[in-house]
C-alpha cells in the first residue's frame, strides 16, 4: 500500500510545479487511450462518447465495442500499468514508468496488435498550443509515481462531490468526465434551451456548446493557469455575471478567464473542504443561473 493510502489523505497536496512535467507526459498518455474511444464509439451528444471515468484504480475507457467483443483500457495509477481487456478473456498489462511519448505510443500500438485490435489513431494531440506527434515525441517523458497517484485521488474525491451536487438537478445533466484533450474533469448542467453559434468556434466546441450550458469542474494547473483549481462557468456568459458574488470567500471571478474559481489550495485550508466544494457549486451556479434566466423552478428538485 502506498504512502498516500495509509495516511488516507482525501486531499492531498497537489503543487503544479512539483509534478508539471509528469502531468503533461500524461495528458499526451490519455490522449493516446481517448483517441482509441473516440475512434471506436459513435459520436453522442457533446462529444459525450470520449471521455475517460474514474475508477477504483485511476482512469478508465468504459466497455468500447470491437467487432463482436468488448475492449477496456484503464489506467492504474496503484500498482502503475495500463491494463488492456477483451470481454472474450484476453488481458494484457503495460508498466507505467519513465519513458518518452513515442516510446509509450509504439509500445501501446503493439499491445493492441498483441490483442488483434486494430485501430487508426490521428497521432496529433488534440486542444495544444504547440502540439507534437505522439510518434515524434521525444520532449515529455516524466512519470513520478506518487504525483500520479495523488492526481487521481483527488479526482476520486471530486467526482463524489460533483455527483452529489448533481442530485439536486432534474434537467439534461452530464455524467462526470474526465476530458483528455483538455486533462480536466467537468460535469455539465443544461437550460435545455439552444445556444447561440459560438464565434470562431471549431467542429468540438460547436458540438460541445449547442445549448446553453453551466459547467463545473476541476484541472490540476495545466493550460497555463500553474495552480491546480476548480471552476464553474457558463456559456454562454450573461450580462452582469462578472458581478455576482459568490461563496465560500476565497472563491471568485477571475477576469482573465471569464469564470469562477475556487483555488485548489484554498479549498485545502477550509475547516471542511467537502462543504467548501459544495458551497462553491451551489452557489456559483445559483449565480450563472439567474443571470442567464434559467427556470431554476422548473430545471431543480425542491
Amino acid at each position: 500500500m502506498s504512502e498516500i493510502a495509509k495516511n488516507g489523505a482525501a486531499w492531498p497536496s497537489l503543487a503544479w510545479d512539483e509534478w508539471a512535467e509528469t502531468a503533461d507526459t500524461l495528458h499526451m498518455w490519455t490522449q493516446i487511450v481517448g483517441k482509441t474511444r473516440l475512434a471506436l464509439t459513435p459520436l453522442e451528444n457533446h462529444w459525450w462518447n470520449v471521455p475517460l471515468y474514474v475508477t477504483a484504480r485511476g482512469l478508465g475507457t468504459s466497455a468500447m465495442p470491437y467487432n463482436d467483443d468488448v475492449l477496456d483500457i484503464e489506467f492504474d495509477f496503484v500498482a502503475h500499468r495500463l491494463r488492456f481487456r477483451l470481454g472474450s478473456g484476453q488481458d494484457l498489462l503495460m508498466p507505467l514508468r519513465v519513458q518518452t511519448v513515442a516510446d509509450f505510443y509504439k509500445e501501446y500500438l503493439g499491445c493492441l496488435a498483441s490483442l488483434g485490435v486494430q485501430v487508426k489513431i490521428d497521432p496529433m494531440p488534440c486542444e495544444l498550443a504547440s502540439p507534437i506527434r505522439f510518434d515524434l515525441d521525444t520532449v515529455h517523458k516524466t512519470y513520478d509515481a506518487a504525483s500520479a497517484e495523488r492526481f487521481w485521488r483527488v479526482l476520486v474525491h471530486a467526482e463524489k462531490i460533483f455527483k452529489e451536487w448533481g442530485t439536486g438537478f432534474l434537467g439534461k445533466v452530464s455524467p462526470v468526465h474526465f476530458f483528455w484533450g483538455s486533462f480536466d474533469m467537468a460535469v455539465t448542467r443544461f437550460s435545455g434551451r439552444p445556444a447561440p453559434p459560438r464565434p470562431g468556434a471549431d467542429s468540438i466546441q460547436r458540438e460541445a456548446y449547442s445549448h446553453e450550458v453551466i459547467s463545473a469542474g476541476f484541472w490540476p494547473g495545466n493550460g497555463g493557469y500553474g495552480a491546480a483549481a476548480f471552476y464553474c462557468y457558463a456559456a454562454p456568459v450573461p450580462e452582469g455575471l462578472a458581478e455576482a458574488k459568490i461563496r465560500p470567500a476565497a472563491a471568485g471571478w477571475d477576469q482573465n478567464l471569464g469564470e469562477f474559481l475556487f483555488k485548489y489550495d484554498a479549498l485545502r485550508a477550509e475547516g471542511s473542504p467537502d462543504a467548501a466544494l459544495m458551497e462553491f457549486l451551489e452557489s456559483a451556479y445559483a449565480a450563472a443561473a439567474d443571470a442567464a434566466k434559467w427556470d431554476r423552478a422548473a430545471l431543480e428538485r425542491q
